[in-house]
Parts: structure tokens; sequence; C-alpha cells
């Protein structure tokens, strides 16, 4: 077993992350955001940053306010702020552009970071988006973040979409915790994470 860089985590890195685990922090990241429990979020995203970036604590708590403050200027309906949620994205990308792990312009990641949450928004929210937009959405971030072809990507953004249809039935049925489908949003989670590793582990 190879050691980690000097001052990374042990626990993986980009390429190399937890799937599970990921899976769930996103899984507990969504609910804590559909149902405004912030602190909630926050403890997510640490967790997603850590075990999908594997940077130092102090980076991983700095990154992970950051994409905390991008979804709170992200989520008000209709009125949010999506130029102060790409700033915040920006801020974070640039934060793992710098540990020296993946290599991508901090600008760009964040504009297509925030464009599928745009795209979600039209497809949740006013019905203009399907599901192919958003599935295109996210394997364009995924293929520019990881530098690896679109088509092998495809399956973990599919899964992911699915992830999502879930959740929006979730929220339209009141964001209940004891809903059933928490269950089948976290397996497609599950699914999309570990196609994911699949395509970028080298």
């Amino acid at each position: 077993m190879h050691d980690a860089p000097v001052g990374h985590s042990a626990c993986g890195g980009p390429r190399d992350f937890d799937a599970l685990g990921l899976a769930k922090a996103e899984f507990d990241g969504w609910v804590g955001y559909y149902r405004r429990e912030w602190r909630k979020v926050l403890a997510a995203s640490v967790r997603m940053v850590r075990l999908g970036f594997g940077m130092p604590w102090p980076k991983t708590i700095r990154g992970a306010w950051f994409v905390l403050r991008a979804n709170q200027l992200w989520a008000p309906y209709p009125q949010n702020d999506p130029i102060g949620a790409r700033a915040y994205m920006r801020r974070f990308y640039a934060l793992v552009a710098a540990d020296g792990q993946m290599s991508f312009d901090p600008g760009k990641a964040a504009k297509l970071e925030v464009e599928w949450w745009r795209v979600h928004r039209l497809h949740q929210r006013e019905n203009q988006a399907v599901e192919d937009n958003l599935t295109k959405a996210l394997v364009d971030l995924y293929s520019y973040v990881y530098d690896v072809p679109a088509e092998t990507v495809q399956q973990a953004a599919l899964h992911r979409v699915i992830a999502m249809r879930h959740s929006d039935a979730w929220v339209e049925a009141g964001c209940k915790l004891d809903d059933p489908l928490l269950t089948e949003e976290l397996a497609e989670l599950n699914r999309s994470y570990a196609a994911l590793l699949d395509a970028v582990k080298r």
C-alpha cells in the first residue's frame, strides 16, 4: 500500500474515492438542503469534500463552507443568486485545483457545476427541461473536471439523474424522513458514484 502524499488524506482522492461513503454524504446533503437544515448540509459537505477530493482538513473545511454558501445562495425560489453561487463554487474549485491532484479552470468548472443546478431547477420547478438535458449537464461537468471522455461518465450521470427523480418526488410528497423514496434515492446515488469511480480511476 502506497503512502498518501504529504498533507493529504490516506482515505483516497478524486480518482480513488469511497463511492458508498460519497453517495451517503450527498444523500444527507440533499435531504438537509430540501429541509433547509443547513448544519446538516455543512456536515454532509465536509464529508463530500473530504471523501471526494482527499484534501487536508483545513482545505476540506474551507471548501465545504464554500459549497454550503453556494447552496444557500442558490436555494431560494424563484428569486435566488446564481452569480453568487457560481462565485463560491469557483472558490471551491480553485481550492481543488490548487491542491495539485486535478487540473482544470476553476471558473469553467464552477460554471458547469451551477449549470446542472439550473437545468435541474427548470426540470423540477418549471417543467422546462427533460432528464436528457440534465444528464448532459452532468456529463459535461464530469468529463471536464475529471478529464475523461464523455461516454465513460454517462452511466454515472444517468443514475444521479434517477436519484434526483426520486428526490424530487420526495420533495413533492412533503420531505418526510420515513418516505421509502429516500431508500430508492440512496440506491441510485450508490450506483452513480460506483460508476463514476469506475470511469475516473486510473
